[in-house]
C-alpha cells in the first residue's frame, strides 16, 4: 500500500512524500507554549495547543500521517530593462508567494492522494491539511522524514532547500513511518545574523512574529516606528526571503520544476504606485490567483505608503496628502503622516499643520505631531 502510495504520488507530480504516525507531537509542546505565552504568534495560527499536538482531536480514526513538499522557485527574477527606469519605484514579493495560491495547489494534490487511497480501500478515512490546519506542518514533515528545521524555523530538505510549501494527509489506515532526517545545521547562525529585525529566537528554532518582517508586512494595523523604520527600506513590500537566501542549503536551489509556481515578473516585482490606482476588484482580477493577495490590498497599500517615505521622492508628495486628508482608514493617514515626516519641513510642514487641524483620531494626531517633532 504504502509503494502504491509512492508511486502514486510521483505521477501528480508530489516532490517529497513521508509517513508518520498520528501519535501526538509532544516534542513541540514546550515550544508552542513558549511561542504563545511570549507573545511570538502571528495571529495566523490555531490558538488551541490541544487540536496543534494531538491529531486525533481532528481526525479521531487517525492512525498515519502523510506528509508532502512541493518545491517553489529559489531562483532570482532576472532584471528588469526598466528597473533603472529614473523615478520607478518597484518592490518585490517574497518567493513563496509567487505563481498560483500554493494552498490551492497542494489542495489539488492532496484530495487526488486521498481519492487514490479511497479507490484502493473503499473504507479508508482522511483529511487533508494545508498550511491553514491546526497542526504544525513543519513538525509534521520533519517526523515524517522530509527535512529538519533550521535555525530559523524553516523545514530544510536536501534536495529542495528550504523552498517547498507542505501540506499533511491523515488517514486511518496503519502505514510503515519514515524515519526522520538529522538536523544538518550545526553551528551556522547565518540566518540570525541576517535576519533585519532579529527576530529569530537563538538556540529555539521559533520565530518572533511580531517582530518578523514576513509577517509584519501582512499585518493590517497600527505599526510600531520601528517596523515602519524596517518595512519602509525593506526589498520587499510582501514578505521576506532574507532567512532563507542566506541559508547554505539554499545555495543554488532553481526549483524550476512547476509551472504553477512560475512568476509573472510585473506581479512579483511590481511599481508600489500600482497598489494605489487599482480598485478592489481590479486587484482581485489581477493579483487573486497570488496567495500574496489574501490580505487585500490594504496592507500592500501601507507598505508602499511607507516605501514612498524612505524615497523621498517630490512627486509623491500629492499622493501622501491625499492619503493624510482623506483616507477613510486611520492606520493609513497615520503612515501617510510618518512618510511626509520623512521629507523636509519646507516641503511637507504645512501640509502635516493642516493634517493636524482636521484630524480627530487620537492614533493619527501622535503620528502627524511625531512627523512635525511637536511630540511632548
Amino acid at each position: 500500500m504504502k509503494s502504491e502510495i509512492i508511486k502514486y504520488s510521483q505521477k501528480i507530480n508530489i516532490d517529497k512524500i513521508g509517513i508518520t504516525t498520528a501519535d501526538p507531537f509532544l516534542e513541540i509542546q514546550c515550544l508552542l507554549r513558549e511561542h504563545k505565552e511570549k507573545g511570538y504568534g502571528s495571529g495566523f495560527e490555531e490558538e488551541n495547543l490541544e487540536l496543534r499536538i494531538y491529531p486525533r482531536l481532528s481526525l479521531p480514526t487517525a492512525r498515519s500521517i502523510i506528509a508532502i513538499a512541493l518545491a517553489y522557485p529559489g531562483y532570482e527574477l532576472e532584471r528588469r530593462k526598466t528597473s533603472a527606469t529614473e523615478g520607478e519605484i518597484r518592490r518585490k514579493f517574497c518567493r513563496a508567494s509567487w505563481g498560483r495560491d500554493y494552498h490551492f495547489v497542494l489542495q489539488e494534490r492532496l484530495s487526488k492522494l486521498a481519492d487514490f487511497i479511497k479507490q484502493m480501500i473503499p473504507e479508508a478515512e482522511t483529511l487533508t491539511m494545508v498550511d491553514t490546519g491546526p497542526l504544525s506542518d513543519r513538525a509534521v514533515a520533519v517526523r515524517a522524514g522530509l527535512g529538519w528545521i533550521g535555525k530559523n524555523s524553516n523545514l530544510i530538505t536536501p534536495e529542495f532547500g528550504s523552498f517547498v510549501y507542505l501540506g499533511e494527509l491523515l488517514t486511518n489506515l496503519p502505514l510503515p513511518p519514515d524515519k526522520p532526517l538529522e538536523n544538518r545545521c550545526t553551528d551556522c547562525s547565518r540566518c540570525i545574523t541576517a535576519c533585519p529585525m532579529h527576530a529569530i529566537i537563538p538556540g529555539k528554532a521559533i520565530i518572533n512574529c511580531q517582530k518578523c518582517l514576513a509577517y509584519q508586512t501582512l499585518t493590517k494595523g497600527f505599526l510600531s516606528d520601528e517596523l515602519k523604520e524596517k518595512i519602509a527600506v525593506h526589498p520587499y513590500i510582501y514578505g521576506c526571503d532574507i532567512c532563507q537566501l542566506v541559508c547554505p542549503y539554499n545555495k543554488g536551489k532553481v526549483n524550476d520544476i512547476h509551472e504553477e509556481f512560475k512568476p509573472v515578473d510585473e506581479l512579483v516585482n511590481p511599481k508600489v504606485e500600482v497598489f494605489f490606482q487599482l480598485s478592489n476588484k481590479e486587484f482581485k482580477e489581477k493579483y487573486g490567483q497570488m496567495s500574496g493577495s489574501w490580505r487585500g490590498k490594504k496592507n500592500l497599500e501601507r507598505n508602499a505608503i511607507l516605501i514612498l517615505g524612505a524615497v523621498k521622492d517630490p512627486k509623491t508628495i500629492p499622493l501622501l496628502k491625499k492619503h493624510l486628508f482623506f483616507d477613510p482608514r486611520p492606520e493609513i493617514r497615520a503612515v501617510a503622516a510618518w512618510s511626509l515626516g520623512k521629507f523636509n519641513y519646507d516641503d511637507t510642514g504645512e501640509i502635516l499643520k493642516e493634517g493636524l487641524q482636521k484630524e480627530k483620531d487620537d492614533r493619527v494626531i501622535l503620528e502627524i505631531k511625531k512627523a512635525l517633532n511637536l511630540n511632548e
